[in-house]
């Protein structure tokens, strides 16, 4: 006990003291009061040592000050400052399910206003633990077990102390990359910056972020506007009359395909169809179905996709729209315009976290009424993979929360199952045989998009039987490729091509993903435009019959006669119906045949190079205009006639379930939902899914009650 004593006597002594305090509130806070997602040892590893380096660099600081007396003072401030913070951040996550930001920091008001009120009433009897250091500390001093060291401190030891936490947060972030890599670059999720790396680099990185998209958009005016509506007005597309108003009053479900690419469709292994049930979709007289559609997305992968879908504008050039600028951006999104155009409800339903890609914030500003996230599902040891619920397993619980929907409905799936590593284990395979190559990845591949086609099947059995698939249109899609580049060459064969000849013209073929638009009575057949995820939301919405003229979207209606078949890519690489255009190394274009592959030699066919370089110039165009508006978030100086602008305020995603049977009480005989057309009576019987990890029991298909029990705090 005396050399502890001498110890704490000593300045350092004291500073290690409140480093160790703040570590083990710290790791208590990440393990009891968030859910972070710690799926493997490493991540484990991680989470214990990430609150140390930085406490160690900003406790320092006080170590500079050469009076003893200020120097505790600092010391202790900084303590309290950083204590305040993670007690902050437990009372806003209980809330909000999301972490304090600068934004949100810097708007006291709101903040509080956003904690309901009263903080006392988030408080839990556990609390007493953040609090119990400060008790500890202060009766170490009042009875001088601790006393101030008066000696000098030398500026050596202060910047020793300083570089020694400099080099545990490097140490931390190289760990931490070697298992989350681009952890910074691309975002994924803000839980994920807490997790690997602690709340003070979530703040000062979110900091950064904030201060340099306030500037960019401190700068803009309204007349920034008038290029970007001049560029829309010039190159809108006139609905098709064919076309426009056929899905008119239906609902609209849109399956998100994860990481599926267009090669799986009418693809045999070993004798085997890869996608039957899709297949028979695909080729369905009810479909439309395109050939020559392709995934335009960047690094924001699966948030890029859906931003698109959603907005009918590009994701960035670097990271993530969603994680950047999604929490503050001003968006006309599908939600919004089909509920104010046509009485819509929406809703998303996805089994994993939903701070994954910041869509719990984004959704709100896009105006979607419900978010059914991985908190709304059943999760057991076996129920979930890497990232989120597998689809059979999400799919069919979603049942009891669709048919309370108020009809007409916008409900978007969205899959996971077929999400690298495609790592599905041999009970949920129903005995497909996985091709051989020499590519693990390859070959599992084509058992998890197996395994989702038998999840799709399912679904459709019970919108089917439920009376569902009649009154809708069902749009599927695919989100990005599964396959690398990397994997290409083994997956070559498989596809008809010779590994050795495989160029990358190859490559940019496998950016085709499948897009079909499924609904009862609609003329279908295989459509052979060329078009890309921008272009949904354009012809969703004439389909739906909403015109789009006066709405800010780069894409065109991929059914008009106007329609627009420079396919772009995020990079500045694009597809006409006859070339593929890539960049080399060095940026100048290199031009492919489609039909056959064939390079063309530019200098030889100066007419096509002329044709190229205005593409181009098309295409740098329209990337431009998209970054631009999204930047300096241009939306909120342009309100479209007749729409009002999302208030995220006005939403939020706890107690769904309360909120989608009190509406269904309150509108009575008027209650349009599934639900009540169906004489008040659930439909999820009708439900039929053969998910080994139920074993038979239908309770969490049927019930609410388990959600509910496991959710007593937040009734989530």
């Amino acid at each position: 006990m005396n050399k502890l004593k001498n110890i704490l006597n000593k300045r350092l002594g004291f500073m290690g003291l409140l480093i160790f305090f703040l570590w083990l509130k710290t790791v208590i806070a990440y393990y009891v009061d968030f859910s972070l997602g710690v799926s493997d040892p490493l991540q484990h590893l991680i989470l214990i040592i990430n609150p140390i380096a930085t406490a160690v660099i900003l406790l320092s600081i006080a170590l500079y000050i050469t009076r003893p007396k200020a120097s505790y003072i600092v010391m202790g401030v900084i303590y309290v400052l950083e204590s305040a913070l993670l007690y902050g951040n437990i009372l806003y996550y209980r809330e909000f399910s999301d972490f304090l930001s600068f934004n949100t920091i810097a708007g006291v008001s709101k903040v509080s206003k956003g904690l309901g009120g009263s903080a006392a009433n988030m408080m839990q009897s556990h609390d007493f633990i953040y609090g119990l250091d400060f008790i500890i500390i202060v009766i170490l001093l009042l009875t001088h077990y601790i006393k101030i060291d008066a000696r000098p401190m030398r500026k050596l030891t202060a910047i020793a102390t300083t570089f020694l936490g400099i080099f545990l947060f490097s140490f931390n972030l190289t760990i931490a990359e070697s298992n989350r890599p681009q952890l910074l670059g691309r975002t994924f999720d803000r839980a994920y910056i807490v997790k690997y790396l602690g709340f003070n680099t979530f703040l000062a990185y979110d900091s950064i972020k904030a201060v340099q998209n306030n500037q960019v958009r401190s700068e803009a005016v309204g007349t920034d506007m008038d290029d970007v509506l001049s560029y829309t007005k010039q190159n809108y597309a006139a609905p098709n009359p064919t076309y426009f108003g056929k899905a008119k009053g239906k609902n609209i479900i849109i399956i998100h395909l994860e990481s599926f690419q267009q090669f799986l469709i009418n693809d045999k292994v070993n004798g085997q169809e890869v996608t039957p049930f899709l297949n028979s979709l695909y080729n369905d007289k009810n479909t439309m179905s395109f050939d020559n559609f392709y995934h335009e997305v960047g690094q924001g992968k699966t948030s890029d996709a859906e931003n698109m879908l959603e907005t009918g504008l590009f994701g960035l050039p670097e990271g993530s729209l969603f994680s950047k600028l999604g929490s503050d951006n001003t968006f006309q999104a599908a939600p919004a315009i089909l509920s104010q155009k046509e009485g819509y409800t929406s809703a998303v339903f996805h089994g994993n976290v939903g701070s994954f890609w910041n869509r719990d914030n984004v959704y709100k500003n896009m105006g979607y009424n419900y978010f059914f996230d991985s908190s709304y599902y059943n999760k057991t040891e076996d129920s979930s993979m890497q990232y989120g619920m597998k689809d059979k397993l999400m799919l069919s619980e979603s049942a009891k929360y669709l048919e309370q929907l108020q009809q007409p409905f916008y409900a978007k799936f969205i899959t996971v199952t077929n999400h690298y590593p495609f790592d599905l284990p041999d009970e949920d395979n129903d005995g497909f045989q996985a091709p051989n190559t020499d590519n693990s990845a390859v070959n599992n591949y084509f058992v998890t998009a197996h395994y989702l086609d038998n999840a799709l099947k399912e679904f459709f059995d019970y919108l089917k039987s439920s009376g569902i698939y009649d009154n809708s249109m069902i749009v599927l899609y695919g989100d990005h490729y599964g396959l690398s580049n990397s994997q290409n060459t083994a997956l070559a064969p498989l596809v008809g091509v010779d590994s050795n000849s495989w160029t990358e013209f190859n490559d940019s073929q496998m950016q085709k993903v499948p897009f079909m638009i499924h609904m009862k009575g609609l003329k279908g057949g295989i459509n052979h435009t060329y078009g890309g995820e921008i272009d949904v939301l354009p012809t969703i919405l004439h389909l739906a019959g909403i015109n789009t003229k006066q709405y800010v979207q780069l894409g065109t209606d991929l059914l008009s006669k106007n329609h627009s078949q420079i396919v772009a890519f995020r990079n500045k690489n694009f597809i006409t119906p006859n070339y593929t255009v890539l960049k080399d190394s060095d940026g100048n274009p290199e031009v492919f045949k489609n039909s056959t592959g064939e390079q063309v030699d530019l200098d030889q066919n100066p007419a096509l190079k002329q044709k190229v370089t205005k593409w181009q110039e098309a295409v740098n165009t329209k990337l431009k205009l998209s970054d631009t508006v999204n930047n300096k978030n241009l939306l909120r100086f342009y309100t479209p006639t007749g729409f009002t602008p999302v208030d995220s305020k006005d939403y939020n995603y706890q107690n769904e379930i309360q909120k989608l049977v009190k509406t269904r009480d309150d509108l009575g005989l008027k209650s349009t939902s599934v639900y009540s057309k169906n004489g008040n009576k659930t439909t999820t019987n009708l439900y039929n899914t053969d998910a080994p990890e139920l074993n038979g029991d239908r309770t969490v298909i049927d019930s609410w009650s388990s959600i509910l029990k496991g959710n007593n705090d937040s009734t989530k």
